[in-house]
């Protein structure tokens, strides 16, 4: 009994356990319901007061902007009326200036009218006071004027003649008067001393027993030495010299130089002979660049080719009566250099000339032609410009003077050369030479006069121009070159120039 009732006690209380968390719960539901409505009335509310403060913004925004809008159409207004009245102002006043250009034009119509009918007047009488000087003086028009044009033609070449006279007279006077003073100034501001060689070179040696030792036993050393060398070897009863002779300078050097490094040495053989004219060779060339670097940085003339200062440096071994060509070349670099400044010309162009003019002097030896058709050659060949070309080509006249400084190189040449001192040639043989030109020239028929001129360089002969013609004239002086050639030995080359002259004369008494 007493289980069934604890049983029922059990069942009850568990009904109302269930009973009271039902309760619970549903107490708990309506206390949560209240809270979430709670919280969405305020979120509706924060909602409400987040849009009218967005609306308030965006309406104050709207405000602005419009504002901004109203100033910027206003002052968009403002600019075009401001366009409107310069575009009208300017139509008005091209309205103006076309009323003004319709005036002149015109004006300047009439007046080309005006002028026209003045014109026509004026012809008109021209032609009535032509036939009437014409009725007058019995000629017709044609006539009239013919002899009008060459009394006019006449008045005016006698004014002309007595103008160009005068013009003639004053202009010589001042542009010798001016050469003079550029020609002074440049001899004195340049005077280098001169030094001389001859086609021999004497070597000294210590004692008179090296001479057997250099001709070697029956010449062997002395012959190996002239194959190897190309130079002769000229042993004598001269105490304490050698002489060695050749032509070619820089071959002269070299023999030195062997020769005196095969002294020191003291082995004196032909296998010896030959590394030491090789060796001798190589100092050479050295040289002959270092001369020809050294002689152009002097002059001034800068960017040439190697080779070219290698061509250069060999005048350093070259003489033209007793001058060094090398630097009789400097010497007129400086002194063309001088005149160009004072004449107005290119003074690099002028130096470079000079500096170069006498380059095919190195070669004349072994290329065929004149000096300077060689070195027009070799300049052409290494890139020279052909404006310093043109300054070196003429120095001989061989070419026309076709630039300012062709000409200033030619008289720096005859500068330097004439000048006392710089040149030396024996005196009798210097005149015999002169006197066999002349005798040579003056013993072809039809020969008037001949004058030997420019050191022997040049002969002129005059010619009776009844005697020879044009063709003769030109035959005369093939023959009289081609006698020279095989009767003289010279320096150089000899121009031969035959000048054929008439004359014919009148006097009125």
């Amino acid at each position: 009994m007493s289980i069934k009732v604890l049983l029922a006690l059990l069942a009850a209380s568990g009904l109302l356990g269930l009973a009271v968390g039902y309760v619970f719960r549903w107490l708990l539901v309506l206390a949560r319901k209240g809270s979430i409505e709670v919280e969405v009335k305020q979120l509706l509310l924060n909602a409400k007061l987040e849009a009218e403060k967005i609306t308030s913004e965006a309406e104050t925004r709207v405000k602005t902007r419009l504002a901004e809008v109203d100033a910027e159409a206003k002052e968009k207004e403002e600019k075009l009326t401001r366009a409107e009245d310069r575009v009208f102002k300017r139509e008005e006043a091209l309205d103006r200036k076309q009323t003004e250009l319709t005036a002149e034009i015109d004006a300047v119509k009439a007046k080309i009218e005006e002028v026209r009918s003045m014109k026509e007047r004026a012809d008109a009488l021209m032609v009535t006071r032509s036939e009437e000087l014409a009725r007058v003086a019995g000629l017709s028009r044609e006539q009239a004027k013919e002899q009008l044009f060459a009394e006019m033609t006449r008045q005016s070449e006698d004014d002309f003649a007595i103008r160009l006279q005068k013009l003639d007279r004053d202009g010589m006077e001042k542009l010798e008067r001016r050469a003079k003073e550029i020609l002074t100034t440049a001899i004195h501001r340049l005077g280098n001393s001169v030094a001389s060689d001859t086609m021999a070179t004497a070597l000294t040696i210590p004692n008179d027993e090296l001479k057997g030792k250099i001709i070697g036993k029956e010449g062997r050393n002395i012959k190996a030495f002239e194959r190897a060398s190309g130079v002769e070897v000229i042993i004598d009863d001269t105490p304490g010299s050698i002489l060695l002779s050749s032509y070619d300078p820089i071959r002269r050097a070299i023999a030195r130089v062997a020769l005196e490094n095969l002294i020191v040495d003291g082995r004196i053989q032909p296998a010896k002979i030959e590394d030491a004219v090789e060796k001798a060779k190589a100092d050479i060339n050295k040289i002959i660049k270092e001369k020809g670097e050294e002689a152009a940085f002097e002059a001034g003339v800068l960017n040439l080719d190697p080779r070219l200062l290698q061509i250069l440096g060999r005048l350093n071994f070259r003489t033209s009566y007793g001058q060094s060509v090398l630097q009789h070349s400097v010497e007129m670099a400086h002194i063309a250099g001088m005149i160009a400044e004072e004449l107005g010309a290119n003074p690099q162009i002028a130096r470079a000339g000079a500096l170069l003019h006498d380059i095919g002097k190195a070669l004349d030896h072994e290329v065929q032609g004149t000096h300077v058709e060689i070195g027009r050659r070799i300049l052409q060949k290494f890139g020279v410009s052909e404006e310093v070309v043109k300054a070196m080509q003429a120095h001989h006249e061989e070419y026309p003077y076709e630039t300012v400084e062709s000409v200033i190189v030619q008289v720096a040449d005859a500068i330097s050369g004439g000048r006392p001192g710089a040149r030396r040639d024996s005196v009798e043989q210097y005149i015999k030479r002169l006197a066999d030109i002349e005798e040579i020239a003056n013993s072809f028929g039809g020969v008037e006069k001949s004058y030997a001129i420019s050191a022997g360089r040049e002969v002129r002969v005059f010619v009776r121009p009844e005697e020879t013609t044009d063709l003769a004239a030109r035959e005369l002086a093939r023959n009289i070159a081609v006698r020279i050639e095989n009767e003289l030995k010279y320096p150089g080359e000899i121009k031969v120039l035959v000048i054929r002259e008439s004359r014919s004369i009148e006097f009125a008494r």
